[in-house]
């Protein structure tokens, strides 16, 4: 990624979908820039890019869990559309993390933060979350730190 901020980004690829006449990418980026802009309006601030990200995280979340109750329904055709959306999203994040990358970072957390058991699960949990947003999901997460915290 280069040095300019997400939002940066996702107006410079707004402008790009508008040349192409992509209308499926133009149509996930301004419902990306509309849910930031709704933010910055509603808590009257500026959105940093680490806000941004938690932003267009929810989003794929959305986007999975809508994809996977139409592919229940039955409309893959709708189905479909969401992992459309899914891809243009991902494009903005940062790369996943490995999973040996992931529990090696959870063990250094784990012993930063001296937790001894589940019931310091919360404290890792928000150790960790700003370090892996938008990197892994947090369900996976979740699980991960909940086998470590229990031995």
């Amino acid at each position: 990624m280069t040095d300019e901020s997400l939002q940066g980004q996702l107006n410079n690829a707004v402008k790009s979908a508008m040349r192409n006449k992509d209308k499926t990418r133009l149509g996930t980026l301004r419902m990306a820039q509309s849910a930031i802009k709704q933010i910055e309006i509603d808590e009257r601030r500026d959105l940093s890019d680490e806000d941004v990200l938690k932003v267009l995280d929810k989003m794929l979340k959305q986007r999975r869990d809508a994809a996977a109750q139409y592919d229940e329904a039955g409309r893959e055709d709708l189905g479909d559309k969401e992992r459309a959306e899914m891809v243009v999203i991902e494009e903005f994040m940062p790369g996943a993390l490995s999973e040996d990358d992931l529990d090696a970072l959870i063990r250094t957390t784990i012993s930063s933060t001296d937790a001894q058991g589940m019931q310091d699960m919360g404290r890792v949990m928000n150790e960790l979350k700003p370090q892996v947003i938008g990197r892994v999901d947090m369900g996976h997460l979740s699980k991960k730190v909940r086998e470590q915290l229990a031995g």
